[in-house]
């Protein structure tokens, strides 16, 4: 009979070290975590709205709208900058063209392009449709010499961004942004004339490339500079900021799809319950079994 009794006493044990594997007992956490889920949940009412998220631009492109802008390109294209960078030039403008909400109420684009001399390549009024803009972006042809960034920021906000030259008046309190792409060091003063486009609402990004002067980066650009001012090493990865304009261009609210529910991590829990029962019946069931056999042993003797 001892035997007997020591047998089941070591069956109870077994089934009693698989219910603690099964539930993980000697780390709750995962379980205590579970349970905060279901009570967050729980305390959301079933018909309460949803939270608001903004998505990450570069995760969801067919969700991103950017907010609406007077945009203008400053590009420089001195000599420093050869044939084949300024192409690249070119393809970073197209590839931010296509990452913004382009039309009459949507964002408009012009381009300022600038060496010794500047030249407005085309104005906010002038193209109102992505094709067009990128189209007018190709044709555009560097004009060597001369590194006059001051003068081109003059130029962009006593002309480029005018009510007569395509700019939306204050009142529809459309944001006015230039981005000035430039690798050499001004040869005029920009402080100023960067204060007073700033003062004049003008939100300033400076982005430099290769030998691209960093104090002068930060005379144009808006605050906080950290924000506003980019540098890379080549022209070759300028196409890499799209990505941070976007993110920083991208502004939409997107709601977060949920269960209707709300009881996602409560249906989970109940899975994991249901499938550890379920394997604690079968640990049962083979010890009364085992317990059956050893009955009927016993009632031989």
């Amino acid at each position: 009979m001892k035997s007997f009794f020591g047998f089941f006493l070591c069956c109870l044990w077994f089934l009693l070290l698989d219910i603690s594997a099964s539930y993980n007992l000697n780390n709750p956490s995962p379980i205590l975590a579970q349970s905060y889920a279901q009570r967050r949940n729980y305390g959301n009412p079933p018909n309460s709205k949803p939270p608001q998220r903004t998505l990450n631009p570069a995760a969801s492109d067919s969700q991103c709208r950017s907010r609406p802008l007077d945009l203008v390109f400053i590009i420089d294209s001195s000599r420093s900058v050869r044939p084949g960078e300024f192409e690249k030039v070119k393809v970073f403008l197209s590839n931010m063209v296509d990452t913004l909400d382009i039309g009459t109420d949507a964002t408009r684009v012009a381009v300022v392009n600038y060496a010794s001399t500047v030249k407005i390549e085309f104005f906010l009024k002038d193209h109102l449709k992505k094709d067009s803009i990128k189209q007018a972006i190709s044709l555009i042809e560097p004009l060597a010499a001369g590194t006059m960034t001051g003068l081109a920021i003059k130029k962009a906000t006593d002309e480029a961004f005018t009510e007569k030259s395509g700019a939306r008046p204050k009142s529809k309190k459309i944001s006015k942004v230039a981005i000035i792409v430039t690798d050499g060091r001004p040869q005029d003063q920009v402080e100023e004339v960067s204060a007073a486009a700033r003062a004049a609402g003008i939100e300033i990004y400076a982005v430099g490339v290769d030998r691209a002067d960093i104090v002068s980066l930060k005379l144009m650009a808006s605050n906080p500079l950290e924000d506003h001012v980019f540098y890379v090493e080549t022209y070759g990865v300028i196409e890499k900021l799209t990505s941070k304009f976007r993110e920083t261009l991208c502004e939409v609210k997107v709601e977060i799809v949920q269960d209707p529910c709300l009881c996602e991590a409560r249906l989970a829990f109940q899975r994991q319950t249901q499938t550890s029962i379920q394997n604690i019946n079968s640990k049962l069931a083979d010890v009364t079994r085992k317990v059956e056999q050893m009955e009927r042993m016993l009632a031989r003797m």
